[in-house]
């Protein structure tokens, strides 16, 4: 019997001060890197999928943002 399944880790990458989309308020928000691997036996094998993101620390708003728009920001 084989055990297979999905892990997904949230990586954060850099805290910004940026003006929330949402609210309005200018505020810290998290750029954060979350990319999902396969597992076989709870043993992560690869990446194969990896997502760029930023999330309001007021507010709470999640956005996801492009790789370039990620590396501009850093």
């Amino acid at each position: 019997m084989v055990i297979f399944g999905w892990r997904t880790t949230i990586q954060q990458i850099r805290m910004l001060t940026l003006v929330c989309g949402h609210c309005h308020h200018q505020s810290a928000h998290q750029l954060f890197r979350r990319y999902t691997k396969p597992t076989i036996f709870f043993i992560p094998l690869f990446t194969i999928r990896s997502r760029y993101g930023l999330q309001c620390t007021f507010c709470g708003a999640s956005y996801d943002i492009s790789k370039m728009h990620a590396h501009q920001l850093v």
